[in-house]
C-alpha cells in the first residue's frame, strides 16, 4: 500500500468508523456486529503505525494517548455549570411552578423531562468542530481539565459529525417558525468556530461489575457504585486506566445562542451533532405528563443498565427560562425531582460524641454496617440532644435509617417494638469529651458547647475549616496532616501554616523533602486570599459561606466588618440578631483577634468587589463576549460593576451594552438582530473613563 493509498484508505475508515459510533452511542443501532467495528479500527490502526504521519488528532485511533499527567489544570467556565433545585414530591414541584407563574404570570408553561443521571457534569468544549477540551463541573466557575480521560469515552465524538442535509431539512421542517434556520445551520454544517456541550459521565452496572471482576482478580480493592467509580475514574492521571474503565456519556445542554427555542430543540441537536442523549427524556405539556414520566421510569429503575436518582424538569421554553433567572447557584426554571431516600434497617451499637470548631458537641449513632444507595453506613448524625428526645432513642435500638444522595446519613424512626429491655438512655456528657472542660447550652440554643475555647478538638476542626475549599483551599492538609501540624507545636494558629519552612515538615510521618517543599509552596501560594473566603476562614460562629459573601459585599473591606456595630450588621442581607451577636463576640474576643492581627501580616485580603449604587453605569446591563487584549473578562466585569453597572451573561432586549473581543460568537449576532449597542474593547475603555 503506497502512502497516497493508505491516505485514502484511512480516510474512508475514520468516517465510516464515526458513522457506526454514531449508530451505536446514539441511535442504539449498530448496522454491523461489533466484532467487524473492532475489525476496522484494528485495521486503521496497522495503516497509522506504518505511516504514522498519517495519524490526526481526532483519529478513532488516538482517544488514548500521551503520558500519565502530574496534576490537572484550571479551567475557566465561559459560562457558570449550574446546579439544580431538588423536590422530592409532586406537591414540591406544583409549589415550584406556582412560584415560577408568580413571576412571569402571563408565560405559557410547558416542560421537557430528562432522566437525572448519577454521574459528574462535565463540559465539552470543540473548536471547528474538534474536541479540544473537556472539563470538571467544579465549583461552578473553576473546573478541572480532564481532556485526556474523556477522549478515551467512545461515546464522547473526537469530531462533531456534520448531519446530512435530509437530516437538517427534516429538523428545520419539524421545528418550522420556531427556530432561527441560519443560525441552526451555521451550527450543523460546521460552521460554528466554538461550541459547547455539557452533559453528564457515568458507568453502567455493567461496566462496574466487569470492572470489579477484573480488580478482584488482581487483588485490589472493588469499587461500591457506579457513581463513585465514575468520580473516581474521571480524576485518574493515567489515561490508559481510563480506557480500562469504559464509561459512557449523555450529553443534555449545549450552550450558546443557535437559533432554537425550546430545550427540546436543543436535546435534538446534539444528537445530530453526534452526541447521544437519553432516550427517554421527552417533552411534557403539563406537570400531570411529568408525572406520569416519573412513575414510569422510577418503575424501571432496577431494570436499566445505569443509576439515576430522579427526573429533572426543564421549563421548554429557553427565552422564559431565561426570563426566569437564576436564584443562588440554581436556575428558577429547572428542578430535579428526586426519587425516595433509599432507607434501611439497622441497631445502633453505641452514641460517640465529637467536638467542631465552634466547640459545638454533636452526637454520632455508631451502627451495625449496612448498604444504603451502594455505600455501607456505619455513622448516623443524631445533630443535638433534642433530635435524639424527639426519636426517643436509645442505645441498642432497632432504626430506620435513610440515606438521600450525598446528605449524611440520618436515623429517620426508632422501632420500639424490637427493644429487649437491654437498651441504655443516652445522656450527654457533662464535660468535653476532647478536654476534659465543662460543657454549656445557651439559652435559647440546641448545642451544647465546650467551654474551653483552646480545646484541641476544636483547634483541629478550626484548622481544617481553615484550609478547606471553601475558605482558603489549601490542598495537602487532611486530617493526619492537621493533626501532626497541631500536636507537635508547629501550628498553634493559622498564622503559623504561612511560618512554615520545607524543613520543619521534615520529621513529620509520611513527609521527604519533595513532598515538604511541595506543600509549603502550595501554601504559599495562597497568601492573597478574596474578603469572602477569609471572613469565613475564620469560623465565626454561624456564619458560613453564603452569609461570609454577603458580609463581604455589603462591607467591602475587612476593617470595615471588624469594626461594624450591632447596627450595621443587620442592614446585611441574611444576617439577623443572632449572627450579629456572634460577629460581635468574635470582635470581642481578645485571643481570636490577636490571631486575626497575626494571620493579616502574613496575609493579602483583596477588597471585595461591589456594584456601585448611583454610580454613572447604573441602570445599564452589559454582557462581555470574545477575548478581551488590555484586560481580563472578570476585570471588565469589576469596572463594570465598581461603576453601577451589572453585568449578564447572555443578550437579551433588556441589554443595554455588548463588548466584543476577538472572536466573539453568537452573542455579538444576537445584539445586532435586537439592536442593542456594540462596543469594542478600545471604546468600553473610553466610555469608562468618561
Amino acid at each position: 500500500m503506497t502512502l497516497a493509498e493508505a491516505k485514502e484508505r484511512t480516510a474512508i475508515l475514520r468516517k465510516e468508523i464515526d458513522r457506526y459510533r454514531y449508530e451505536y452511542h446514539v441511535l442504539n443501532n449498530l448496522s454491523i456486529p461489533e466484532a467487524a467495528l473492532d475489525a476496522l479500527k484494528h485495521e486503521l490502526w496497522n495503516i497509522e503505525q506504518r505511516y504514522p504521519e498519517l495519524i490526526v488528532k481526532d483519529s478513532p485511533t488516538q482517544r488514548v494517548a500521551g503520558k500519565p499527567m502530574e496534576g490537572f489544570r484550571k479551567v475557566q467556565h465561559a459560562v457558570r455549570m449550574l446546579s439544580i433545585e431538588d423536590v422530592f414530591s409532586r406537591e414540591e414541584l406544583d409549589e415550584w411552578l406556582e412560584r415560577l407563574k408568580r413571576i412571569v404570570p402571563r408565560g405559557t408553561f410547558d416542560f421537557y423531562a430528562e432522566m437525572k443521571m448519577d454521574g459528574l457534569a462535565m463540559s465539552l468544549i470543540y473548536e471547528q468542530g474538534v474536541f479540544v477540551e473537556g472539563s470538571t463541573r467544579g465549583d461552578g466557575t473553576i473546573g478541572e481539565d480532564v481532556t485526556q480521560n474523556l477522549r478515551t469515552i467512545e461515546a464522547i465524538p473526537l469530531r462533531l459529525r456534520v448531519p446530512e442535509e435530509q437530516e437538517i431539512r427534516a429538523f428545520l421542517k419539524r421545528h418550522a417558525g420556531a427556530v432561527d434556520e441560519q443560525k441552526a445551520r451555521r451550527l450543523f454544517e460546521g460552521r460554528a468556530t466554538r461550541v459547547e456541550i455539557r452533559g453528564e459521565a457515568f458507568m453502567t452496572k455493567q461496566q462496574l461489575e466487569d470492572l470489579n471482576k477484573k480488580l478482584k482478580a488482581r487483588g485490589e480493592a472493588v469499587l461500591a457504585n457506579p457513581r463513585n467509580a465514575a468520580a473516581g475514574t474521571i480524576r485518574q492521571l493515567d489515561a490508559t486506566v481510563v480506557a480500562e474503565r469504559r464509561l459512557s456519556f449523555y450529553g443534555y445542554l449545549l450552550v450558546g445562542d443557535y437559533g432554537f427555542t425550546t430545550h427540546e430543540q436543543t436535546h435534538e441537536a446534539i444528537a445530530l451533532l453526534g452526541v447521544p442523549q437519553n432516550p427517554f427524556n421527552r417533552f411534557c405539556k403539563t406537570l400531570d405528563e411529568v408525572d406520569a414520566f416519573y412513575r414510569e421510569v422510577m418503575r424501571k429503575r432496577e431494570d436499566l443498565p445505569y443509576w439515576f436518582d430522579g427526573v429533572v424538569v426543564n421549563v421548554n421554553d429557553l427565552a422564559l427560562m431565561e426570563r426566569l433567572g437564576t436564584v443562588g447557584k440554581t436556575w428558577r426554571g429547572m428542578a430535579a425531582w428526586k426519587f425516595p431516600a433509599e432507607q434501611g434497617t439497622t441497631i445502633v451499637r453505641d452514641i460517640h460524641v465529637s467536638v467542631g470548631r465552634t466547640g459545638a458537641l454533636t452526637p454520632v449513632a455508631i451502627l451495625d454496617p449496612v448498604q444504603l444507595m451502594g455505600t455501607t453506613v456505619i455513622h448516623a448524625s443524631l445533630h443535638n440532644e433534642d433530635e435524639i428526645e424527639r426519636l426517643g432513642l436509645k442505645i441498642g435500638d432497632t432504626v430506620i435509617v435513610e440515606k438521600a444522595g450525598d446528605v449524611i446519613p440520618k436515623i429517620i424512626k426508632v422501632l420500639p417494638n424490637f427493644r429487649t429491655g437491654k437498651e441504655k438512655t443516652f445522656h450527654m456528657p457533662t464535660t468535653c469529651p476532647m478536654c476534659g472542660s465543662s460543657v454549656e447550652r445557651r439559652e435559647g440554643e440546641v448545642a451544647v458547647v465546650c467551654s474551653n475555647k483552646q480545646c484541641y478538638a476544636q483547634e483541629l476542626a478550626s484548622l481544617l475549616h481553615f484550609v478547606g475549599r471553601s475558605a482558603f483551599d489549601i490542598r495537602g492538609i487532611g486530617d493526619k496532616i492537621a493533626e501532626q501540624l497541631l500536636q507537635t507545636g508547629l501550628v498553634t494558629e493559622p498564622a503559623d501554616l504561612f511560618q512554615l519552612e520545607p524543613g520543619d515538615l521534615l520529621n513529620l510521618e509520611g513527609f521527604a523533602e519533595l513532598s515538604s517543599k511541595k506543600l509549603v509552596e502550595e501554601i504559599q501560594a495562597h497568601t492573597s486570599v478574596s474578603l469572602d473566603r477569609f471572613v469565613n476562614a475564620l469560623g465565626i460562629r454561624h456564619v458560613g459561606e453564603e452569609t461570609a459573601r454577603d458580609l463581604a459585599e455589603h462591607f467591602q473591606t475587612f476593617d470595615a466588618l471588624l469594626h461594624a456595630s450591632a447596627e450595621e450588621l443587620t442592614q446585611v442581607e441574611g444576617v439577623g440578631t443572632v449572627v450579629a451577636d456572634a460577629i460581635l463576640a468574635w470582635q470581642r474576643d481578645k485571643r481570636v483577634q490577636d490571631q486575626v492581627q497575626a494571620l493579616l501580616k502574613v496575609v493579602d485580603v483583596q477588597k471585595a468587589a461591589k456594584r456601585a449604587k448611583g454610580g454613572p453605569l447604573e441602570g445599564t446591563t452589559w454582557v462581555l463576549t470574545g477575548t478581551l487584549e488590555q484586560l481580563s473578562r472578570e476585570e471588565a466585569k469589576e469596572l463594570i460593576r465598581e461603576k453601577g453597572g451589572e453585568v449578564a451573561e447572555s443578550v437579551t432586549r433588556k441589554t443595554t451594552y455588548v463588548v466584543v473581543g476577538e472572536n466573539p460568537g453568537s452573542k455579538a449576532e444576537k445584539a445586532e438582530q435586537l439592536g442593542v449597542t456594540i462596543l469594542t474593547e478600545k471604546a468600553f475603555l473610553k466610555k469608562i473613563e468618561e
